[in-house]
């Protein structure tokens, strides 16, 4: 039988259910969400506070503009992802379906069985976890170009599972595939209200791990805010 998650988890999901994919920057006050509808997630048409978007220009000057670098030697197991026992029993993956779904119900593997998740990339609203990716907003490979190839193993794990900061967003598989390790020059979402915090999100996790950005990728970021 189905069963709600645990009170520790069960809290992560209501905040969550507060702020889909930006959680940790409405927790701190940077982002100023205001979710609506029947899902309780976010919509999309709230664009970024107007501290954000200072914070995240800000932010965007204090980056390495630099020619981005391609080492040869990338894997994705160079970055171990989805740790295991991240909150009781639940891995990475499944802390971020149940933070960020609403009415989320997960058998006793932590696996989610019912609830839905609004897909801020694109404004779909879906129903089977199954669905669902967890797009790393600064891809793992855009990592790699931007400096992490320099990292220990440890050091990138630790990217690849952060909750700490807005790095994990539950979207649907198809937008984040068509997202693919493309930087902000290449791809933005689908849904240009979603726009300002996507800017201000990839530019935060650039900022937390001290990654550089290229030159079109800075001209990409500095056009989106200068319209936020």
């Amino acid at each position: 039988m189905p069963k709600k998650a645990s009170s520790k988890i069960g809290g992560a999901a209501a905040v969550g259910a507060l702020a889909v994919a930006v959680l940790v920057l409405y927790q701190l006050g940077v982002i100023d969400l205001d979710p609506e509808g029947a899902t309780g997630s976010q919509t999309g048409d709230a664009p970024s506070s107007g501290l954000a978007v200072e914070q995240a220009r800000q932010q965007l000057e204090e980056l390495r503009v630099e020619a981005e670098e391609d080492p040869g030697g990338y894997d994705r197991a160079l970055f171990p992802h989805w740790d295991s026992g991240v909150q009781d029993n639940c891995t990475t993956r499944q802390v971020v379906l149940l933070r960020d779904g609403e009415g989320v119900e997960t058998d006793e593997d932590c696996q989610p069985v019912s609830g839905s998740w609004y897909s801020a990339y694109d404004g779909e609203t879906l129903t089977d976890a199954q669905d669902i990716d967890i797009d790393h907003m600064v891809a793992l490979k855009e990592g790699w170009r931007s400096g992490a190839h320099a990292w220990t193993t440890d050091k990138r794990q630790l990217f690849a599972n952060d909750l700490d900061s807005s790095q994990l967003w539950a979207v649907s598989a198809s937008s984040n595939r068509s997202k693919g390790d493309s930087d902000p020059a290449e791809w933005l979402p689908p849904l240009e209200s979603v726009h300002c915090d996507y800017v201000v999100s990839w530019i935060e996790v650039k900022h937390v791990w001290d990654l550089t950005v290229d030159p079109d990728e800075e001209a990409a970021l500095r056009e989106v805010l200068s319209g936020c």
